[in-house]
C-alpha cells in the first residue's frame, strides 16, 4: 500500500468505529468532508474526555 492507500483507510476505520457507517458510504464521501466528520468526532470525543467539563454545553 502507499501513503494515500493508507490515510485513506484510516479515515474509514475512524469513521466507521465511531459512527457505524459502511465503508462505502465513507468512502463515497470526499476527503474534505471525511476529514470535517473526523473533526467533528474528535471535538466530541474531546468534550465527553475532558475532565473539567461538567456537561455537554460547558
Amino acid at each position: 500500500m502507499n501513503e494515500r492507500t493508507d490515510q485513506l483507510w484510516a479515515e474509514v476505520v475512524y469513521i466507521a468505529y465511531h459512527l457505524h457507517w459502511s465503508v462505502e458510504s465513507i468512502v463515497d464521501l470526499d476527503h474534505f468532508s471525511r476529514a470535517r466528520v473526523i473533526t467533528e468526532i474528535s471535538g466530541i470525543n474531546d468534550r465527553i474526555n475532558d475532565p473539567d467539563r461538567t456537561g455537554w454545553q460547558d
